[in-house]
């Protein structure tokens, strides 16, 4: 289809290699409502621009309810000051929880190292003891 203002699902789909069953899936949970003609799905410039939101939101690792956030902040543009202070909340929000858990990671990834030298030492201690 790809009218310089109309896409098909598969236009979508194809552009941001995501499948016609994701689109969907959005569908269904309210954050893209597109326009009907007959069985087949008409996306708009809009609709194209809030499923561009949504897979960035899901690429940040934002929830569900967070992207349809974010969404609606994209529908209202009348007084954006608030909507970027929410969004901006969310972003330190996510942050905050990110470097968490990467301080969980690294210290799980240091207690491993820990076991896996002892390890290498017992069994290098068992096999000078074997010989």
């Amino acid at each position: 289809m790809n009218d310089a203002d109309q896409y098909s699902i598969r236009d979508l789909a194809d552009e941001f290699d995501i499948t016609t069953r994701t689109i969907r899936f959005y569908e269904d949970k309210g954050l893209m409502q597109p326009a009907r003609d007959g069985q087949r799905r008409v996306y708009s410039k809009g609709d194209r621009a809030r499923l561009k939101l949504i897979l960035r939101g899901k690429r940040l690792g934002f929830s569900l309810d967070e992207i349809t956030q974010l969404v609606s902040l994209y529908e209202t543009p009348e007084d954006t000051v608030p909507q970027l202070e929410q969004y901006l909340e969310t972003l330190r929000n996510h942050r905050s929880l990110l470097e968490k858990q990467r301080a969980d990671i690294e210290r799980t990834l240091t207690d491993l190292a820990r076991a896996e030298e002892e390890c290498r030492q017992a069994l290098t201690t068992t096999l000078n003891g074997q010989s």
